[in-house]
């Protein structure tokens, strides 16, 4: 009985983190270079680990932290694969990037009575490869205010030898957003007059709360044994000004206007007045003065004010 309780208290100690971690995406061209992080804690790290899956396999072991060292498991030690410790957050580093290395890396770390997961989803891109099947995402990018819906859309399709655009056959679909929690698409057939053309539209409907729900949201499509990315569609939120700051902004715009014209009027009357005062002295010196040279050739200038 001592024994069973013993084991009751052992298993409600040792726990998982209380708010799961998401798994966010990378995305790496084929024959380049990625550094993978996960952060934690100098409390949290006594025992840490990297670990991969890749799609429909079981998961693999890649790096072991045993006595501060890290170690590399046997089909890891090569020259492509480097783990390294900076501060308070590992690194896996891979080059020389391959469609073998897509996968979900996943780093595990804790203490004796604690473990916490990250995950990071790797999608490597094959520019040269010439695919069948193609992802098309839209929009491009969505502007929305705070409260508002917005609706994704993310279109399969295939080309055939007659340039003929078809709906794959069996495949899954996934939304995704680093940082983002999960996403439940909606699915859409549509089928078009030809029985050898349609064409599969997945939607996702999703809610913009504020700006922790934007983002990037990419639509990656499972078929024909590879995983297939849209380009993306970039979420954002935009300002929404209330009805009494649109009220003060106009009546502060028609204050300025009035005052403005105001002032204008002023000084334009002002200057008006100071010129003909001038102008009347200056009539009767030029007149006084041709008088005195030539009786003849007399200007007389009559200036008439208010």
């Amino acid at each position: 009985m001592i024994r069973r309780l013993a084991v009751l208290i052992l298993l409600n100690l040792i726990q998982t983190a209380e708010v799961p971690h998401q798994i966010s995406l990378t995305v790496v061209e084929v024959g380049r270079n990625v550094t993978l992080e996960c952060p934690v804690s100098e409390t949290e790290g006594r025992f840490f680990y990297w670990y991969k899956q890749p799609l429909g396999y079981v998961v693999q072991r890649i790096v072991t932290k045993i006595f501060g060292k890290l170690t590399f498991s046997k089909q890891f030690n090569n020259s492509r694969f480097t783990a390294t410790k900076r501060d308070a957050q590992y690194f896996l580093t891979i080059t020389n990037i391959s469609k073998e290395d897509e996968a979900t890396y996943f780093c595990h770390y804790g203490e004796i009575y604690s473990e916490s997961f990250n995950g990071i989803f790797l999608a490597v891109n094959d520019r040269n490869q010439q695919k069948a099947v193609y992802v098309k995402q839209s929009p491009e990018t969505e502007s929305v205010k705070p409260g508002d819906s917005v609706t994704l859309q993310c279109s399969l399709l295939s080309k055939t030898k007659g340039n003929t655009d078809q709906c794959p056959g069996e495949h899954s679909v996934y939304w995704f957003r680093s940082g983002s929690g999960e996403s439940h698409p909606g699915i859409i057939y549509t089928h078009s007059d030809e029985e050898e053309e349609r064409s599969c539209v997945y939607s996702l409907s999703k809610t913009i709360q504020n700006s922790s729900d934007t983002g990037t949201y990419y639509c990656a499509v499972v078929t024909c044994g590879e995983i297939l990315f849209g380009e993306g569609t970039k979420v954002e939120t935009r300002s929404q000004l209330e009805p009494v700051v649109l009220v003060l902004g106009v009546l502060l715009a028609c204050c300025v206007t009035v005052i403005a014209a105001l002032i204008f009027y002023g000084n334009r009357r002002k200057v008006c007045e100071h010129c003909k005062g001038r102008f009347t002295t200056l009539t009767f010196l030029i007149s006084f003065k041709s008088d005195c040279l030539n009786h003849n050739n007399t200007i007389i200038y009559i200036c008439i004010s208010n």
